[in-house]
């Protein structure tokens, strides 16, 4: 992945500490069209969260970090059994030890969704035992602030049973691109990039790293240790051939 000089999600919510409608949906459009992808391809990502949403220097969103994918799902009956995510942002059906599909993605989105939003998260505990128990019991509190139309996209979001949770197709509410609160969207307009975003990140030069947070940057960088020498050889070229979409910066 190239490198994103627009910083992550999180960096820029805590300096606005929440985004406006159209800037969540803007992401959040952006976002749907990426986990769409994925599911398409037989992929979960599992650690949807502010974090790993990253800008580059237009302001389109890129996901990261995809170290915790499930991948090949279509060759394994759909279901996948491992507990992994980021505690504020994994789905009840993960907790309580059960098979799950890509329906944990769209919990997660939702999560996300609150959080740009309402500037918190939706579920609350002093440690991992309350928050779970948060997660599996309580119902989000949706300020007045925001609209009719997102507070029902986010309840359809937080739907417990994953079948017919928003983005699924068993949704009583039919497909997420069609739901009320993205009435108008050009998807099509989105998925070209031809959607002008709400937002542009400041970047000075090619090295810019001031949209990322100094804990980060300051931090001594460090090379992961390769314990078997013989992966890299192992790893074919060709795999990286033929990519559609090369960085300018490097041509």
């Amino acid at each position: 992945m190239e490198y994103l000089k627009g910083g992550d999600l999180m960096h820029h919510i805590q300096a606005v500490k929440k985004f406006d409608e159209n800037r969540s949906r803007f992401y959040a459009c952006e976002i749907i069209i990426a986990l769409q992808f994925l599911h398409a391809r037989g992929i979960i990502y599992r650690d949807l969260k502010l974090d790993n949403i990253l800008l580059d220097s237009d302001g389109h969103i890129h996901l990261a970090d995809f170290g915790m994918c499930k991948t090949e799902m279509n060759r394994e009956n759909g279901m996948a059994s491992t507990f992994c995510g980021t505690p504020d942002y994994i789905a009840p059906e993960i907790i309580k030890g059960q098979l799950y599909n890509e329906a944990v993605d769209f919990w997660s989105f939702g999560v996300l969704l609150y959080e740009m939003l309402i500037g918190q998260s939706p579920f609350h505990g002093e440690g991992e035992d309350e928050l779970f128990d948060s997660i599996l019991n309580e119902r989000p509190y949706f300020p007045k602030s925001i609209g009719k139309e997102a507070a029902k996209c986010l309840s359809a979001l937080f739907d417990r049973n994953p079948n017919t949770r928003l983005g699924m197709p068993e949704c009583p509410d039919g497909p997420i691109r069609t739901h009320s609160f993205f009435r108008g969207v050009d998807w099509k307009r989105y998925e070209a990039r031809q959607m002008p975003p709400p937002f542009k990140p400041s970047v000075k030069s090619p090295n810019d790293i001031s949209n990322f947070d100094d804990d980060f940057t300051q931090e001594k960088p460090t090379l992961t240790p390769i314990a078997d020498k013989t992966l890299l050889a192992s790893i074919d070229p060709e795999a990286f051939l033929n990519f559609s979409y090369t960085n300018p910066e490097f041509r």
